[in-house]
Formats: C-alpha cells, sequence, structure tokens
C-alpha cells in the first residue's frame, strides 16, 4: 500500500509540475516592448503626416538624437503647428494644426491579449498628444481596408523624462478623429499599427499647453505592461 501511495505522490507531483510551466508558458511577460527609438533604423518603421498634406501649413520632423555620452539614442518628433491654409488650396478641411508619427503595417499582427497598459516613456513641452491604436477592421465596415482606431490623450510634461501609463480601456474608438457614441471593445488581439500625434487645440488635460507653435517630444520607447 505504502509503495503504491508514493507511485500516486509521484504522479500527482509531476501533474503540478506540468502544470506549473504551462501555466507559466501561458502568462506573457510583465511588459512587451512593441517600439523603441534608439536608431535611424528604428525610426523606419514610422512615416509622417501632417495637415500639409491638405493644404495646411504645419511641419514635421522625426530624428534621432543623442544623449550625451555616446550611448543614449532617443527619438525627437517636432515641429510647428500652424492654423493657417496655403492660398489657392484645393482642399477644405475643417481644421489644420495637425502632426503626427504612424508606424507601418505590422507583417500580421501584434498580439496584446494579456495586457492592460500602453506606456509610453517621454520628455515633452507641456503638451498634450495623441496615443492611437490601430486594430484590425471590424467595427466599423468589416472586410474594408481603413483600420479601426482607438484613442486617448497623453501628457508629455516639460523638462523631465516620464512614463506615462494608459490603460487600454481608456483608449476610446475613434472615426476620422470623433469619438463613436456606442460602448465597443478593442480587440487588443488584432494590433496593426500605432500613432501618436498633435494638434492645436489640446484637450484632455486641464493646464497642457495648446496653440499654434512649436512641439517637441522625445521618446525612448513604447511598451504594453500587465499591471498588477
Amino acid at each position: 500500500m505504502s509503495r503504491f501511495r508514493s507511485l500516486w505522490q509521484a504522479s500527482v507531483n509531476a501533474t503540478k509540475k506540468a502544470l506549473t510551466w504551462e501555466l507559466e508558458e501561458w502568462v506573457p511577460p510583465v511588459e512587451k516592448c512593441i517600439f523603441k527609438f534608439h536608431s535611424k533604423e528604428d525610426l523606419k518603421t514610422w512615416h509622417l503626416y501632417s495637415d500639409s498634406e491638405y493644404g495646411g501649413l504645419s511641419l514635421a520632423s522625426l530624428e534621432i538624437k543623442d544623449g550625451g555620452n555616446g550611448s543614449d539614442f532617443t527619438g525627437v518628433f517636432s515641429g510647428n503647428l500652424s492654423t493657417e491654409m496655403s492660398k489657392g488650396s484645393k482642399w477644405n478641411i475643417n481644421r489644420s494644426g495637425f502632426c503626427g508619427i504612424r508606424s507601418k503595417k505590422f507583417d500580421g499582427f501584434i498580439d496584446l491579449d494579456g495586457y492592460d497598459s500602453i506606456a509610453l516613456r517621454l520628455k515633452g513641452d507641456g503638451r498634450c498628444y495623441i496615443s492611437t491604436i490601430y486594430t484590425e477592421n471590424w467595427v466599423n465596415s468589416p472586410g474594408q481596408a481603413e483600420d479601426n482606431s482607438w484613442q486617448a490623450f497623453v501628457f508629455a510634461p516639460k523638462g523631465n523624462w516620464y512614463t506615462a501609463k494608459v490603460p487600454l480601456a481608456r483608449y476610446l474608438p475613434t472615426w476620422k478623429g470623433n469619438v463613436i457614441d456606442a460602448e465597443m471593445e478593442m480587440n487588443p488581439g488584432r494590433v496593426v499599427g500605432m500613432s501618436l500625434a498633435v494638434n492645436s487645440q489640446g484637450g484632455g488635460f486641464i493646464g497642457a499647453k495648446s496653440g499654434a507653435g512649436d512641439f517637441r517630444l522625445e521618446i525612448d520607447w513604447i511598451k504594453a505592461l500587465r499591471m498588477p
């Protein structure tokens, strides 16, 4: 009988270990790096856009900055927001004064299932920026080429490095910059891209800088987090 119990106990222990290994393999790490901005090669993942594509006069650039000791490189998204339109523009847009950077489409999807927040390490200028997550289109027009967009404001304090942590639940579904007035749920397992943008209207945080003029945002990395 004692031998039988020993075999049974050994079997139980082996099962527990197997379940523990499977659980550890299933649970994602606490954080997942999605983008880093440490080299010119990293910046090739992104492209710029602004109201200048529609007759506006805003300007933007994305460059690499050397932190000073030869190893701390970060991305710098900067430029000038203008609410003016070029004379004779054929475009008729409701508002100008915006610039942004958008990632190129992934080869497939980024799976953020198991994570609940997006973290961005930034050094800003006191403006509010707009963080956008693009997911496979199943909300607006399933089967169409345009992606679904989910947006949240990110405040970038002036002068010091700051890690902004934005819960995925705070990202709202939008259509052409306007919030969709309906209850919808993001599918974090089908992320196809991200963007960061700034506009002259500001918004999101009381006291944040707004209006036309220069902007500057240093970006170290963007990660997905699993908060405790």
